[in-house]
């Protein structure tokens, strides 16, 4: 095989994923409002609403959160890396059903 064949080859490989993942991005978007969705209502939940509207976080939560932003993953307890791990595996099915999708026209 040339190197223009591999090249050809290669370039060719990037545009099938290119177009899998240009084709995910709306999925993946859904997912990621779900996702977004389900955790306002949790903050929401947690914090007091005020007379004017407005939501008050509690103290603890906010230096939970702060503390968990400043984090580096690594950081984390076990705990929280497994809550950062379910919320990845919610988008797993999605990818897995598009590769094999993918293999199928293969």
């Amino acid at each position: 095989m040339s190197q223009a064949d591999c090249s050809s080859e290669t370039i060719m490989k990037y545009q099938e994923i290119d177009d899998l993942l240009s084709g995910l991005i709306e999925q993946l978007a859904a997912f990621e409002h779900e996702r977004w969705s389900h955790w306002q209502r949790y903050l929401h939940d947690k914090c007091v609403r005020q007379p004017d509207g407005s939501l008050l976080i509690p103290a603890e939560l906010v230096t939970r959160w702060e503390r968990q932003i400043d984090s580096k993953y690594v950081e984390l307890s076990d705990q929280e890396r497994e809550s950062d791990r379910e919320q990845v595996r919610k988008y797993l099915p999605l990818i897995a059903s598009a590769l094999a999708e993918r293999d199928d026209r293969d």
